[in-house]
């Protein structure tokens, strides 16, 4: 039998799950590590001490998903690397399944540092060059059983990026057959396409095929040509999907279906870092889905669980449990167990903000 390490075209999936049951959410999509700055308000040159933390919007929202209890697991590829070891180890520490994850002896897992600007300015760096396991994934590396199965089933707009993830993604969508809930986040990067246009392309073949459509007014303009919110979750509902969700920011959130129209506040909150912010929306609103609430509370606790995160230094370690979502919609403080620590990062950010930013 070749070794594995010496045979850069070979893949390995994960080990299959225990159990057999279907499970309730799958991500398909980005996971890496995330490497975050422990000094605030710095930019990376001066940094001096870093957290390394499980990363990539699919997992982040599969994680959050299991913090809120649901049984998660995400389709996507690391290296084979300790980085990939990592990832793999994380996500089973955090409750998701991992046996959809492929293990690709060609590529390094990926990598992503940040700066941390509060309130509202977090640079990303992304390290993937030339390109990254999860974007690697083919249709023969899925289990389609567990496609057709899952009851909420989330992908990303990068992953239609570029081959062979674009492939795999439209056999997804094609296996899902629009079966509620399909989702697909917005998630425009565009550092992952040529050009707007390209991203525009894919992602208006990808809308008629999912149920729900999830993005702010940026990433609407990029999908359906509106940056209003309005507008945009009409040309979305248009497109075929049956609930638009547009992030408008500090003016919270509109939801639309082709009978209801919500809008929900934001919950106003310190913020510290809002990189996990959208992706702990996404988990919780997959929890609220899933449990057949009513509109404006799927909202409201996905608003509240994206404040929580917005207001901690990780992402994936910092998604709220059910309890924490309710203390902050009850008037509460949901990080008053994290004080002292938030407090260490909000004394440095407040320190440097005579300074000049290059």
């Amino acid at each position: 039998m070749s070794d594995p390490d010496l045979n850069p075209s070979s893949k390995t999936v994960g080990t299959p799950s225990p159990t057999s049951a279907p499970l309730d959410v799958l991500t398909f999509g980005r996971a890496g590590v995330d490497v975050y700055p422990l000094q605030v308000g710095v930019g990376l040159e001066d940094v001096e001490t870093f957290g390394k933390y499980l990363g990539g919007t699919t997992a982040n929202v599969a994680v959050a998903a299991a913090r809120l209890g649901e049984r998660a697991g995400i389709i996507t590829g690391v290296g084979n690397d300790p980085f990939g070891r990592f990832v793999r180890k994380a996500l089973r520490e955090l409750g998701v399944d991992d046996s959809h994850v492929v293990t690709n002896h060609e590529y390094a897992t990926p990598v992503t540092f940040c700066e941390i600007f509060p309130p509202d300015d977090f640079p990303l760096w992304f390290y993937r060059k030339p390109t990254a396991p999860d974007l690697q994934v083919t249709p023969s590396d899925i289990d389609f059983d567990a496609v057709r199965s899952t009851r909420l089933m989330w992908l990303s707009v990068t992953g239609l990026s570029e081959e062979p993830s674009r492939e795999s993604h439209f056999a997804v969508l094609e296996a899902r057959a629009r079966t509620p809930f399909t989702v697909l986040d917005l998630d425009y990067r565009p550092m992952f396409w040529e050009t707007p246009a390209a991203a525009t392309e894919q992602i208006q073949k990808a809308l008629p095929h999912v149920t729900v459509a999830v993005g702010n007014r940026e990433e609407c303009e990029v999908a359906i040509g509106e940056t209003e919110p309005e507008r945009a979750a009409d040309a979305l509902l248009a497109a075929g999907v049956e609930l638009a969700i547009v992030k408008q920011g500090p003016k919270g959130v509109l939801a639309k279906t082709r009978t209801e129209r919500l809008e929900s506040p934001p919950f106003p909150i310190r913020p510290l870092n809002g990189l996990g912010a959208g992706d702990s929306f996404g988990g919780s609103l997959c929890h609220g889905l899933l449990r057949g609430w009513p509109l404006e509370k799927v909202l409201q606790y996905a608003n509240a669980a994206g404040a929580i995160v917005a207001s901690r230094l990780e992402c994936s370690t910092a998604m709220p449990t059910e309890a924490e979502i309710a203390t902050l919609i009850g008037g509460g403080d949901p990080n008053e167990r994290l004080a002292d620590s938030l407090a260490v990062h909000f004394d440095t950010s407040s320190r440097i903000e005579a300074g000049v930013r290059s």
